[in-house]
């Protein structure tokens, strides 16, 4: 339901600007000032704001300037209604953003129309940052492994249809890359992408996140909350983490898929949508079926295209291409985009193990960079002391010996990433860090400094 907000001093207007557009199936909030109605925009989300010019507390023309400085992606459209319409007035609230100009008396179905199509613009707008925002982070998965170029020739045979798609792996394998890369090579591409991590919202308001409410459903929220198949009509739906939902909202969903329409909480009408949905789990759904925690009947209307995207243990040969990647994105970042990773270091890198895949190898690589502001080049000394500690021990089951050249780098190697470590411990705080060591501040700061680790509070 679209959200009108009425700011006009004359009682008589309000009441029956409010009775007729609630007929039209709108919800309407009225302020008799400019304070109470910046107020109300501050506080809630509202599509289209009539506000007329004469107002007892200020201009209405100024409070619209006040309108488009608030800091919110989700401003209204304005609509600048008076009953002494000048073509000054009306060009100065053009050129202040208003989108349209009433005179008084207000015409029913030229008013009906201005705001239907404010509506409009406002959702166009919307849409476009939300696109604009998607072309920022398209979806490319990055590897030359023989599973890698399986995926890429999956996603390019089965985006441009509309089937579900289920995708399987591990935490931090890139899932969410996946879903991206198939909807920019779908037919939907132009369109929005809408991604929802299941499990990262509690069970209590997962429900409102998916569909939406009305009538201020939520205690403390706004009056309404479009929900993400809503925001991802005509688009891409992508639910993470599905197999964390609970029965209830897993009902909700199923009958959402076979419909394409659902109930916002609190709203007595159902909205038709379009979506494609393209969900993603690091569970083993069928074991969950077989527990009782998710449906069958939903895993089967989720399952009609399914994706395994492999752990990063098993498809090393990707790991320097994805090196590379990482340092140009923090390098660019970081002001420091020529730095580059010697062959030990990503010999290190391909021994370890990774428990947390390639997020894992993301973080690492940020890590890096930051601790070690003056390094041209990263090499194995540079890495945390868990990698290269695993890697020496692969190189000794291969009876390829230590790496360190002498005792003195060997020490300064452990001293180094061990004090990296606590730091990691300590969020970077080199007065607790020092403590937590049982050393002094500034002997932990000329440690530091002679070891090569940034000093960064």
């Amino acid at each position: 339901m679209n959200h009108v907000l009425i700011v006009d001093d004359e009682a008589e207007i309000r009441t029956s600007l409010e009775a007729i557009l609630a007929e039209e199936g709108y919800l309407v909030t009225t302020a008799a000032t400019a304070t109470e109605g910046l107020t109300l925009i501050r506080d809630a989300a509202y599509d289209v704001v009539l506000l007329d010019i004469w107002l007892p507390d200020r201009d209405g023309l100024d409070a619209l300037a006040e309108i488009r400085r608030i800091e919110s992606a989700n401003l209204p459209e304005v609509v600048i209604i008076s009953g002494h319409g000048t073509i000054e007035a009306a060009v100065r609230a053009t050129k202040l953003g208003a989108y349209d100009f009433l005179e008084k008396p207000l015409s029913l179905e030229r008013t009906l129309i201005v705001i239907k199509n404010a509506m409009k613009a406002r959702q166009m707008r919307e849409d476009n940052q939300e696109f604009a925002r998607q072309l920022a982070i398209k979806g490319t998965v990055t590897g030359q492994s023989v599973a890698l170029k399986a995926l890429r020739q999956q996603i390019k045979l089965m985006a441009p249809t509309n089937g579900r798609v289920l995708i399987f792996g591990e935490s931090g394998t890139g899932k969410e890359l996946i879903g991206r890369a198939m909807h920019s090579e779908s037919l939907r591409k132009d369109r929005v992408f809408v991604e929802l991590n299941c499990a990262a919202i509690p069970e209590d308001y997962i429900e409102s996140e998916l569909f939406g409410y009305r009538n201020s459903a939520i205690p403390g929220g706004p009056p309404e909350k479009r929900g993400t198949f809503e925001r991802a009509d005509g688009g891409t739906l992508f639910l993470d983490e599905v197999g964390d939902m609970s029965l209830k909202t897993q009902a909700k969903v199923l009958r959402a898929l076979d419909e394409q329409r659902f109930l916002p909480v609190g709203a007595s009408h159902a909205i038709h949508v379009d979506v494609r949905v393209i969900a993603a789990t690091n569970k083993d759904l069928e074991e969950e079926i077989a527990r009782g925690n998710f449906r069958e009947d939903l895993f089967y209307r989720l399952n009609v295209i399914p994706f395994y995207v492999p752990p990063l243990r098993d498809r090393k040969e990707d790991i320097p291409l994805l090196v590379k990647e990482f340092l140009q994105e923090f390098g660019q970042q970081y002001g420091r985009p020529h730095v580059e990773m010697n062959e030990d270091a990503l010999s290190a890198l391909r021994q370890y193990h990774w428990p947390g895949n390639v997020r894992e190898l993301r973080n690492l690589v940020e890590r890096v960079l930051i601790l070690n502001p003056k390094a041209a080049r990263i090499e194995r000394k540079h890495l945390p002391m868990l990698v290269y500690r695993e890697s020496r021990d692969a190189a000794k089951n291969l009876g390829k010996g230590e790496e360190f050249g002498s005792l003195l780098e060997a020490r300064e190697a452990y001293e180094r990433d061990y004090i990296l470590k606590k730091l990691d411990e300590c969020n970077g705080n080199v007065t607790r860090t020092a403590e937590s060591l049982g050393l002094e501040r500034s002997h932990l700061y000329r440690k530091m400094k002679a070891l090569g680790v940034a000093i960064k509070e």
